[in-house]
This record gives C-alpha cells, structure tokens and sequence, in this order.
C-alpha cells in the first residue's frame, strides 16, 4: 500500500486506482527511486496511461491520454527515454519509423505484427513468440560467450494485413 504524510506527494491520491494498477505503479516507482530518479506527478501520469493500454502506443497518444494535462509532449519524450533505459517500457515501430511505447516491468517482451496498409497492431501468437523467444535466447549466448556485453534485441514484423484481420487494433502514426 502507498504510504504517504504529504498531501501532495504524486501517489497520495490513489482513490481511483484498482489494487493491481496501484502495485504496478509501486513497483515501477520502486525501479524509478532505485535509479536515483525522483517520484513526480508527471512519471506517475505518464506510468499510469501505458498501465492502461492494451498495444504499443506513440508518444503523442500518451501525452493526449494524459486526463489533466499534467505535463507537456516534451517531458513525456523525457521520461519515456529514462523508463526506456530502466527497462520500464519497451520501443517498438511502425513500419514508417513512428516509435511506439509499451510497459514492460521486466517481463518477457511481446512481439508484434504491424500491418503496412492501415497501422494495425496484433501480438504474435503464443507458440511463435515461445520459439523466437528460444532462438533469441541461443544468440544471446552465442554473443555472451565471445565476450559481448550489454546485449539488447528488437524484433517486430511488418506486412500486408488480410483483409479479415482479427486481434487488431489500429494504432495512428
């Protein structure tokens, strides 16, 4: 439970959030204070609208899900970069460059396909993503044995979606 003797410390008013939201934000506070960051109204905003999206998302739609406006389109892409290189979220793109953003919080990546003619967004399957996942796995330990460090990875894919295409949702560029 968030604890707090400030009134307007950035998680004092969590009347709205459901108990599962406010473990994530506690955690991801967690990550953020371990780092050395501070806890602002701002990255609790910001956290809070990627907990609630179900696909990747462009920074403009989180800044314009942001219900009071709590900062502008510049600390967002600020913070998003500092969540980036703590693991927080994880960037993905669409096929023209637009980068997208998910919430990550240390769990196995989720890979995606994007479709080229109307810019949606469906997960990979399950049995796909567990064998990407395997290979992925044997690279990285082919790269760690010869000394590399720091290793990180990206995989989306792109292609001409069917026209009965389910388990979509469009996401705007």
């Amino acid at each position: 439970m968030i604890a707090s003797t400030q009134t307007n410390h950035p998680l004092a008013d969590s009347t709205n959030m459901t108990p599962s939201l406010e473990h994530s934000l506690e955690q991801a506070c967690s990550r953020l204070k371990s780092a050395g960051l501070r806890i602002t109204q701002p990255r609790i905003a910001i956290l809070t609208t990627l907990f609630g999206q179900t696909q990747p998302v462009t920074i403009e739609q989180i800044h314009e899900n942001l219900n009071d406006r709590s900062c502008d389109l510049v600390t967002v892409y600020r913070c998003l970069a500092a969540f980036e290189e703590l693991g927080l979220v994880r960037r993905s793109y669409f096929h023209n460059g637009t980068s997208l953003y998910q919430i990550q919080m240390g769990t196995d990546p989720v890979y995606h396909i994007v479709g080229k003619n109307d810019d949606t967004v469906s997960t990979l399957p399950a049995e796909l993503t567990a064998d990407l996942r395997v290979v992925i796995q044997k690279i990285e330990a082919e790269l760690k044995s010869r000394g590399y460090t720091g290793i990180s990875h990206m995989a989306e894919f792109f292609a001409t979606s069917p026209s009965n295409s389910r388990r979509s949702v469009s996401v705007k560029a």
